[in-house]
């Protein structure tokens, strides 16, 4: 995506026409519009200006992607009773199809043990409760597989 799509998709999940983006940047629509098609370019104080309009960082602007965008604002949005009611492992294995059929293939109880002795280990060095221990070791699982490849 370019940065004129990142402009108009930031804009529009504003909710904002470019005549009111324009209004409130003190520019004219037709510049709105020049940014948007990528005909021109805002400069770097315009950029700041119009991340700030549209509560966005500059980097966010720049890669702007709305529905990336919509996903982040509907975790916000979910509760914790909401959230306990989804099957996370039927959804994300649409994506993922190995999270269907792991659990005929692993020996899980092998693994269980190993797991639970890292999080206990958490626990006890750190003093997290079970779930915060549990959400530092997915995102240290996470983090190592993004460093793997």
């Amino acid at each position: 995506m370019n940065l004129g799509e990142s402009l108009l998709n930031a804009r529009k999940s504003k909710g904002l026409t470019q005549e009111a983006a324009a209004e409130k940047l003190g520019v004219s629509r037709q510049t709105v519009s020049k940014w948007e098609t990528g005909e021109t370019l805002p400069d770097i104080r315009q950029s700041k200006r119009l991340a700030a309009l549209y509560g966005v960082t500059l980097d966010e602007l720049i890669d702007f992607d709305a529905g990336v965008r919509e996903i982040q604002e509907v975790i916000e949005r979910t509760t914790e009773e909401t959230s306990a009611k989804i099957d996370w492992t039927k959804m994300w294995s649409k994506q993922y199809p190995i999270l269907a059929r792991y659990q005929e293939e692993v020996d899980i109880p092998r693994f269980e043990a190993e797991l639970r002795r890292l999080l206990d280990q958490l626990e006890q060095t750190y003093g997290y409760g079970s779930l915060d221990a549990f959400l530092v070791l997915k995102d240290i699982l996470g983090a190592m597989w993004k460093t793997q490849g």
